[in-house]
């Protein structure tokens, strides 16, 4: 519990499990700290201090080790209100871009969007989910075919807090 209150800055619920905002900005249950998946009893995870620092790390040291210019996400799962079950999001994101905004741009029927903002990293994120599978400890998957331009952050993902009914 301590651990939980330690990575907080804001208890939000406390009502079956402690939904807190974290450092980072991040809306979540438990401060994303985590114990499953971790091997000891008294052993838990943590949330990366910089999620879009580690994912640029690791964009620059396939870079020089491969040759090769890739986007990465760094991923976690979160739970969501109004829907059941948890699927993985973005935390930080490197080398693609985190959103992709339609608003302005006509859809099939030629009216104008007012509201259409897609979460790219956090589809990527979630479909890589399915591939690593909750306790398949499959670190990382690799998506061919899809070519984005752009470089976001996990932070534009995160909702500013005058926006959301939960802060």
């Amino acid at each position: 519990m301590q651990v939980v209150l330690d990575e907080s800055v804001r208890v939000l619920r406390s009502q079956r499990v402690l939904i807190t905002e974290t450092r980072h900005g991040f809306v979540c249950a438990n401060s994303g700290v985590d114990q499953s998946n971790v091997g000891e009893p008294d052993v838990v995870t943590l949330l990366p201090d910089d999620p879009d620092a580690s994912a640029r790390r690791i964009r620059e040291r396939i870079l020089d080790r491969a040759g090769v210019e890739i986007g990465v996400i760094v991923s976690d799962t979160f739970g969501r209100p109004w829907r059941l079950g948890i699927v993985n999001v973005a935390l930080g994101v490197a080398g693609l871009p985190a959103l992709i905004d339609l608003r302005g741009t006509p859809d099939d029927a030629g009216r104008d969007m007012h509201a259409t903002v897609l979460a790219i990293a956090d589809d990527l994120a979630s479909a890589a989910g399915l591939v690593m599978r909750k306790t398949a400890r499959a670190p990382v998957v690799v998506i061919r075919g899809l070519a984005l331009e752009g470089d976001g952050h996990g932070r534009d993902l995160i909702r500013p807090a005058d926006e959301d009914v939960f802060r």
